[in-house]
């Protein structure tokens, strides 16, 4: 039995990689009944595939015209649909939005690629520091030498996914209100440059200049930065606000004077230097032990093994270990009606009786598929 806010909506998945199974992840999470639609052949689930959690799969082969009516049908009953191939493809597979607006006018389809469906770039490749290349983000992050890129954060899962799901949540609810349902286009490059909203604000009231590490937010200041502590291991300081400033000195039993000029941007290289030699003196135990969970905006700086058993993690029960992989645990929090891990990663194909079964397929009509070589025999 699924349970979450979304439990109810029923959404067909065309398997991809990056933001696309991350979007499956974050609305099966919530309840939603996600039938993701692979490759026919063997494959089996990985339980450290963690964003493939929770869904249904049934594999297909899309060559075969029986598969491609097998879509059709399934999409006349979905909620919504999502793809991530690069434009036209799911045209010449027969299952572009035209096709499955008539079929049914209330569904949503959610295109997600790096550059959009339009525009110089849309049919070339690219991975997420690329999408990000042209947004301003990637030029704002890293050190003052080179831009670094961070992680797939901000293009593949920030500007990609999290875009998409919000896309097709709002599509929905005006499908619901209208009648009418509609294409979302989401590009990661459009995504991320949203998500640089702040920061174009900014630069235009003066506040961010092109430099790295020369801003308050990219590590420029000293009060907003990380620390290697004596036992090689890392703390983050982000004593931004006066009275919050105030107590990182009390805590760290500064005196020098020199510090009482906090937003003077020509001394904070200085200061950082200072503030390290400071810091450089205890490990990060002990730094956790005076400043954790104060007003200083503190906290150490963990890795994949370390986070998962921060005392605040456990109390919130912030990851979790399913098929003996730790994750994180569904996001966010609904105090009535709260998403969950709804299964472990799928096998290929794993669900193709059954999910087709629940979508209303009779079981004759599943044999016949099988026997045409368009599903798992």
């Amino acid at each position: 039995m699924r349970q979450g806010p979304l439990t109810g909506l029923k959404i067909i998945e065309f398997a991809g990689i990056g933001p696309g199974p991350f979007c499956g992840m974050l609305l099966s999470d919530l309840g939603a009944d996600v039938v993701r639609i692979d490759r026919k052949g063997q494959g089996r689930g990985s339980p450290a595939d963690v964003t493939a959690r929770g869904r249904r799969s049934v594999g297909l082969d899309l060559k075969n015209p029986q598969s491609i009516e097998t879509c059709l049908k399934l999409l006349e009953s979905a909620d919504a649909v999502f793809e991530g191939f690069r434009p036209g493809v799911m045209e010449r597979l027969g299952l572009g939005p035209e096709v499955v607006l008539k079929r049914n006018p209330k569904i949503v389809y959610g295109r997600m690629t790096g550059w959009g469906q339009t525009g110089p770039y849309a049919n070339a490749a690219g991975h997420d520091m690329n999408y990000i290349a042209i947004t301003g983000a990637l030029h704002a992050i890293g050190t003052k030498d080179k831009p670094i890129p961070p992680l797939n954060l901000v293009g593949d899962f920030g500007g990609g996914a999290l875009y998409l799901a919000f896309g097709l949540m709002a599509g929905i609810i005006s499908a619901r209100e209208t009648g009418k349902g509609q294409v979302i286009d989401a590009a990661m490059s459009d995504g991320a440059a949203s998500l640089m909203a702040m920061f174009y604000g900014f630069k235009a009231s003066g506040m961010w200049t092109h430099d790295r590490r020369a801003n308050m937010l990219d590590g420029g200041a000293h009060f907003y930065d990380t620390y290697q502590c004596s036992d090689g291991k890392w703390i983050s300081i982000g004593s931004i606000e006066p009275q919050f400033y105030a107590l990182l000195l009390e805590k760290t039993g500064i005196t020098d004077p020199a510090f009482a000029g906090q937003m003077n941007r020509g001394e904070w290289d200085n200061l950082r230097a200072k503030l390290a030699e400071v810091i450089a003196r205890k490990s990060q135990d002990e730094w956790t032990a005076i400043m954790g969970g104060t007003d200083v905006c503190f906290a150490p700086i963990l890795d994949l093994d370390e986070a998962p058993k921060h005392a605040h993690n456990v109390a919130r029960q912030t990851f979790v270990e399913v098929a003996g992989v730790t994750q994180p645990a569904p996001a966010p929090r609904f105090s009535a009606t709260p998403g969950a891990i709804q299964g472990p990663p799928p096998a290929i194909g794993a669900h193709d009786t059954e999910a087709l079964t629940d979508w209303g397929f009779s079981p004759a009509e599943i044999d016949a598929l099988k026997a045409a070589g368009a599903l798992n025999g």
